[in-house]
């Protein structure tokens, strides 16, 4: 379970960052690295005290984190 969380953080850290390098997000490189873990923190603890997931812990981490991206900015986003 451990070495999972790891490379979670760690997954959803380059999804963070190759978001931002790529004008996927204008949030800043830090700012979407912080939501992008957080919301592959998110649910990895779901997946492990529910057992829901889409496959490998792995792509879970960068589905989560690119919702993340998704839902976070354009939640706060002014019209």
């Amino acid at each position: 379970m451990f070495p999972s969380l790891i490379g979670t953080v760690v997954i959803a850290g380059i999804v963070g960052y190759l978001s931002e390098r790529w004008e996927f997000t204008r949030n800043g490189v830090l700012q979407s690295i912080i939501i992008c873990v957080g919301g592959a923190f998110l649910f990895a603890f779901v997946r492990i005290m529910f057992g829901i997931g889409f496959g490998s812990p792995g792509l879970d981490a960068i589905i989560s984190a690119i919702g993340a991206l998704i839902i976070i900015p354009t939640h706060w986003r002014g019209r």
